[in-house]
């Protein structure tokens, strides 16, 4: 069962979503918020799976509200996802630098919708490496010089995690790494998870920005 939090300060389109999910066997729509502040308040009250969270709202909005969320130690388990129109690229960075795993459209189909949650709730990161690059190279400042990287957190990574941070952010998949790197999958999962370990960030999106934000890659790369 997932436990879903809706949060939209439009009425419509916050009950259309709840509608949605509520028809589903295996998702459960725990709350509805009309603003990033609720939603922080339902989350920590509710402890949802999923908060699906609109970036434009009052009092808080909703990359606020997704910080909070994803900085909230005891809220560990709760995946935030970004329902989003087309125009608001400018914010689906800072969005996920914020913690998001991921967004989708407001015109997303039903069904778009429903998988979407699950599987943001299974722990992917619903936003191809490729379409966050995308997104990067438009919207984050990066140093002038690539190579080495200069964020201090990315000392504590070996050459080999290096390498591996790279191949995440040109958009490799955990096969694409293990071809080129000669491993096996298991072992490129294994790496990819030590680096998100190490650099405290939950999903490929996260670790996408680190790579471009530390000089490690610049846009064109």
């Amino acid at each position: 069962m997932t436990r879903v939090l809706v949060a939209d300060d439009q009425v419509l389109i916050r009950q259309a979503v709840s509608d949605i999910l509520a028809g589903q066997e295996d998702d459960e729509v725990v709350g509805q918020a009309v603003d990033g502040r609720e939603a922080v308040k339902l989350a920590r009250a509710r402890r949802p799976d999923v908060v699906i969270m609109d970036i434009r709202m009052p009092n808080m909005d909703g990359i606020e509200a997704t910080a909070e969320i994803c900085g909230d130690p005891e809220l560990a388990g709760t995946r935030v996802l970004i329902l989003t129109t087309f125009e608001e690229d400018e914010y689906l960075v800072a969005a996920l630098r914020a913690g998001a795993s991921g967004f989708i459209g407001k015109g997303s189909e039903p069904d778009d919708i429903v998988r979407a949650v699950h599987a943001v709730h299974a722990g992917d990161t619903l936003l191809s490496p490729a379409a966050t690059r995308s997104l990067i190279t438009r919207y984050v400042r990066v140093p002038a010089r690539a190579g080495q990287g200069s964020l201090p957190e990315l000392s504590g990574l070996t050459e080999r995690e290096r390498e591996v941070l790279f191949l995440v952010a040109t958009g490799r998949s955990n096969q694409d790494i293990a071809d080129e790197l000669v491993i096996s999958p298991h072992t490129a999962k294994t790496h990819v998870n030590r680096v998100m370990t190490k650099l405290r960030v939950h999903d490929r999106a996260q670790l996408v920005i680190i790579a471009y934000e530390s000089g490690l890659l610049t846009p064109g790369s």
